[in-house]
């Protein structure tokens, strides 16, 4: 019988021990890696074959940027997958992924979508998504409300992007944009889950006894078709339809989310997912059939259709308390 270990400090650890005695984790609560993959995609360059790969990614033999981990993530704790890909248009994968489940309490997890126009995307997308994780496994250990659960996700998401400007300030002379990123969330406990989301990233409820979305988009489109100002079809193919209307940044000021809770009747998944695959399939109708092929088949619906953005898909399934 293989021995149990730590995954923090690799010492043994029997069945029934609830944290670790070298080290102190909770033995009960597992996350996906704080801070996200780092560094290149691989420990040799793809041309020469070099291990002496630098600090920013460049083979030191051949000078060849090497491709980074950040283009292709890919996690699975228990049954809750998630895959994030750079797309086919994009330099670099500004989307993030966090997602954990505390044993016998339930399931967290959170994409953000790093807002390409503003300075150091990815590292923002990457913190506030740490940051909103660790906020609703703690909620789910202390058995709080889920909604000021979500609530203070949100704010420890802000004041860690904040924190990127704290430690490293913009250039000199006001140029760049602070860093910034949508939020979506999702805090799922035996008998219910609640949503919270900032932004155009989306969660969607995908069942056979009938599939919806569960968020409105921040949206300059979104709000004027709300207002009858503008139809579906218009907002869709105007230039500005992307426009956020509320953010997650240093400049976005107090920022609440819209929260949600539901109580589904019936088994299904709840998808979160990053603007690179709504666009392109934007309908729960369109998205439910893919789900028997777990995440990798939504990514490579929207790589197939152009993947002009960065991609991410996280699932989570829920099954009714019986």
């Amino acid at each position: 019988m293989d021995t149990l270990k730590c995954p923090e400090c690799f010492a043994p650890v029997a069945p029934e021990d609830r944290f670790c005695e070298a080290c102190g984790r909770n033995l009960l609560v597992r996350r996906t890696p704080l801070g996200g993959p780092t560094g290149p995609a691989q420990a040799s360059c793809i041309l020469c074959g070099s291990p002496d790969i630098d600090d920013e990614d460049y083979c030191t033999q051949c000078g060849r940027h090497q491709p980074s981990a950040r283009d292709r993530v890919e996690y699975t704790l228990g049954a809750v997958s998630g895959v994030s890909d750079r797309g086919k248009r994009r330099a670099r994968n500004e989307d993030s992924m966090a997602f954990g489940h505390v044993a016998g309490k339930g399931v967290a997890a959170v994409v953000c979508d790093g807002v390409a126009s503003s300075e150091r995307a990815e590292q923002a997308s990457q913190a506030a998504a740490d940051a909103a994780v660790d906020v609703l496994l703690n909620a789910l250990i202390d058995t709080a409300d889920p909604e000021q659960a979500m609530v203070d996700a949100v704010a420890a998401s802000c004041f860690a992007v904040e924190q990127l400007v704290e430690n490293e300030p913009l250039e000199a002379g006001g140029r760049g944009v602070a860093p910034s990123c949508t939020f979506v969330s999702v805090l799922v406990t035996e008998t219910t889950a609640t949503i919270g989301w900032v932004g155009d990233s989306r969660a969607y409820w995908l069942s056979d006894e009938g599939s919806k979305q569960l968020t409105t988009d921040d949206t300059w489109a979104a709000q004027l078709v709300a207002e009858g100002v503008l139809t579906e079809e218009q907002a869709r193919t105007d230039r500005r339809a992307h426009v956020l209307s509320r953010w997650i940044g240093a400049d976005a000021g107090r920022v609440v989310p819209q929260v949600a809770t539901l109580q589904p009747t019936s088994p299904g998944v709840f998808l979160l997912c990053s603007d690179g695959l709504h666009n392109y399939r934007p309908q729960p109708e369109d998205l439910q059939p893919l789900l028997p092929c777990g995440p990798e088949e939504f990514v490579k619906v929207a790589l197939e259709a152009g993947g002009h953005d960065n991609i991410t898909v996280v699932l989570v399934p829920f099954a009714p308390a019986s």
